[in-house]
């Protein structure tokens, strides 16, 4: 495997399966994963680009976490996770089957950067948003992050809902536009559109503020708002946000989703597919 900015090759025994990758290209990125025989990895089943024909995928009931013990228990558990993050109660996992080497592609949705981070160096715990999971090796946990419940209405009466991504291996979480990792020292505060916060260590205490008397349409006047972050620990910071690129694809395309049969109709159909309907 020829080297990136992002690869590793390693052969450490841990609880997790310590698996090889690399991260190819510059906006729209992929992931490629090279399993040894038995070695796995976990993500969602429409992530996959392609795949050697001895890795086998299984779709398994929850995170994948409990799926090499912890009996039918283990699993639901794993799954109850999964359903308060509003995600599919099914993952797939990937396990080479076969001898020698073997790869796995997985790619981003969104324009951005795929960030690989190996669990066991932030102590085991990553607090993400929502939508940012992309792959993992088997053995990471796929929960939830309650964070308090300040201005409820604001996030649909349920508070605002991070993804909780625990266990000792590599994680690779999806990132919109370019990402930007800042330490924080103890009570060093930063302030970050909700929408930009990408990922963050549990060390870091975690608000939302108000931007004061600045004002938007978008809230109905209730003024703006912000993550309030306070050190110690790391945040990861994105510079386009899929919500956002989402809003100003819709905006462009206008209140009718394009009437004609040129770039505003293809818009339109876009904001209709982003709309559910």
């Amino acid at each position: 495997m020829s080297s990136s900015p992002w690869s590793h090759h390693s052969r450490n025994a841990n609880v997790a399966d310590d698996i090889d990758f690399e991260i190819k290209g510059q906006e729209l990125q992929f992931l490629e994963i090279e399993l040894d025989p038995g070695e796995s990895a976990v993500a969602e089943a429409g992530a996959m680009v392609w795949k050697d024909a001895s890795v086998a995928m299984t779709t398994v009931f929850g995170d994948g976490s409990a799926d090499q013990g912890g009996g039918f228990m283990g699993k639901l558990l794993g799954a109850g996770k999964r359903l308060v993050t509003g995600e599919s109660l099914f993952t797939t996992v990937f396990t080479h089957n076969g001898t020698g080497k073997a790869r796995v592609a997985f790619s981003a949705p969104v324009p951005g950067a795929i960030l690989p981070i190996k669990l066991s160096e932030l102590g085991g715990t990553l607090i993400c948003q929502k939508d940012s999971f992309l792959a993992a090796a088997r053995g990471v946990s796929i929960g939830i992050q309650f964070q308090r419940k300040i201005m409820t209405g604001l996030f649909g009466g349920e508070g605002f809902i991070m993804q909780k991504l625990e266990g000792d291996g590599w994680v690779f979480v999806q990132m919109g536009g370019t990402i930007v990792e800042r330490e924080l020292r103890a009570s060093e505060e930063l302030h970050v559109d909700t929408g930009c916060l990408a990922a963050y260590t549990p060390g870091v205490d975690f608000d939302i503020i108000g931007a004061g008397g600045v004002r938007s349409a978008l809230f109905g006047g209730e003024g703006l708002f912000f993550a309030r972050l306070r050190g110690p620990g790391k945040v990861w910071i994105q510079s386009l946000p899929f919500a956002r690129l989402a809003g100003r694809m819709l905006a462009a395309a206008g209140s009718t989703g394009g009437q004609n049969r040129g770039e505003g109709s293809i818009l339109g159909g876009f904001g209709n597919l982003l709309d559910g309907d």
